[in-house]
């Protein structure tokens, strides 16, 4: 009997997040959308639902629960870091919270001063600013009621702040990578109470946001960046296993497709890794299954789907591989500057570019092209799509999309 109620919670919880969109790159972390509904291929014309116009600049995905949205936003002459709800039928502003205010940041010029994606459980929305020299974290109810904020530590780069939150069991854990004594920190959920905070090497700025993945019996937090790739164990915070380099600075998330964890990165030099995950200690001689240079990205998250590794330069070439044996099947010019990571939905990839092009191709031996959409808008945050409808923030409007 235990056995039967333990499966259906876990049908029931997979439902329910296939529903939403939780969080950074949707109901996985990875990007991964089981849409199956939405269009593959839309005009504004013929599809457009709403636009809404979004009040300050932020860079962050919106993340939906049920028929609530919630995005956050930079008001910068106002110094406000604001978080919003609107209604998802309509797009129409439910209510707008200053969760901060304090004096705006230097930024990369591709960064924003609202980057970091918030998270939600479905009761409480949990969101992550900078303020000043500090990381600040806070939770809201859907009512907007603050229930909590902290400033778990120190944080300094010359391009910007963006630490998207994930959730846990009871926690709430944000990646403090930073010049600085960087470290991973989990919060409570309920209080904002630090449950553990663990030192990360090398002290050296980061913004990758964390996949957490059971694997071979253990739960592990993989993250890239201050120089290294790692695995912590997201109860506790205790390392299980570290790869040294291979670059200094790293943006992009990794992926895992069941065997190996998939990396992209970096700057001064950009690298992309398959790695088994299976070890333990400093595994950089040991656990490295492929390494390559050939047109990694530094900022847009990659994608690993049916047996295919997909990835897109910041200069816009896509390119897939062969996931399993780092080979190679073809590369192509997309288009131009791309800053979203990649979703796949329904066996396509979509990848983004930063004014507004949106191509869909399909995986497989050779380049296939199926469609090819434009926003008319500038375009840096990465796709959402949940129940049959795309949710696009531009550069000044969020945009709802549907058959």
């Amino acid at each position: 009997m235990n056995l039967k109620i333990s499966l259906l919670l876990s049908c029931l919880t997979s439902a329910l997040l296939a529903d939403n969109w939780p969080g950074w790159r949707g109901p996985t972390g990875d990007g991964i959308c089981p849409d199956q509904k939405a269009p593959l291929e839309w005009s504004l014309d013929k599809n457009l639902k709403w636009k809404t116009k979004i009040p300050g600049i932020g860079h962050a995905s919106p993340v939906i629960w049920g028929d609530s949205i919630f995005l956050v936003s930079a008001d910068e002459a106002t110094g406000e870091r604001l978080l919003l709800k609107l209604d998802r039928k309509t797009g129409k502003a439910i209510w707008k919270k200053t969760v901060l205010e304090a004096p705006i940041e230097k930024v990369h010029r591709k960064n924003s001063r609202a980057s970091s994606t918030p998270s939600t459980d479905g009761n409480h929305i949990y969101v992550s600013f900078l303020d000043q020299e500090k990381m600040f974290v806070a939770a809201y109810d859907y009512s907007g009621k603050k229930i909590w904020s902290v400033r778990p530590g120190v944080f300094t780069s010359v391009h910007g702040y963006c630490s998207s939150p994930i959730l846990w069991k009871d926690k709430v854990i944000v990646n403090g990578d930073h010049d600085g004594e960087a470290y991973i920190v989990a919060l409570n959920r309920k209080t904002g109470k630090i449950l553990w905070k663990t030192p990360r090497p090398n002290k050296t700025r980061s913004y990758c946001t964390p996949i957490i993945r059971t694997i071979a019996g253990r739960n592990q937090l993989i993250l890239s960046g201050s120089k290294c790739v790692a695995s912590y164990d997201p109860d506790t915070g205790k390392q299980h296993w570290i790869i040294d380099g291979p670059t200094e600075q790293y943006v992009a998330s990794p992926v895992y497709d069941g065997k190996y964890i998939y990396m992209t990165c970096g700057f001064p030099s950009r690298h992309m890794m398959a790695i088994d995950p299976t070890g333990s200690g400093n595994v950089t001689d040991t656990h490295v299954i492929w390494h390559t240079r050939k047109d990694p990205s530094y900022v847009p998250s990659p994608v690993v789907t049916d047996g295919y590794y997909l990835v897109v330069s910041d200069k816009g070439t896509g390119s897939c591989w062969k996931a399993q044996k780092g080979e190679l099947l073809w590369k192509e010019k997309v288009g131009r500057e791309h800053s979203a990571s990649l979703v796949v939905m329904q066996g396509h990839v979509i990848m983004s570019s930063e004014k507004g092009v949106i191509t869909v191709v399909k995986p497989g031996p050779e380049y296939r092209e199926t469609a090819q959409m434009s926003l008319g808008e500038d375009l840096s945050a990465s796709p959402v799509i949940v129940d049959g409808q795309w949710f696009l923030r531009g550069d000044q409007h969020l945009y709802c999309i549907g058959n």
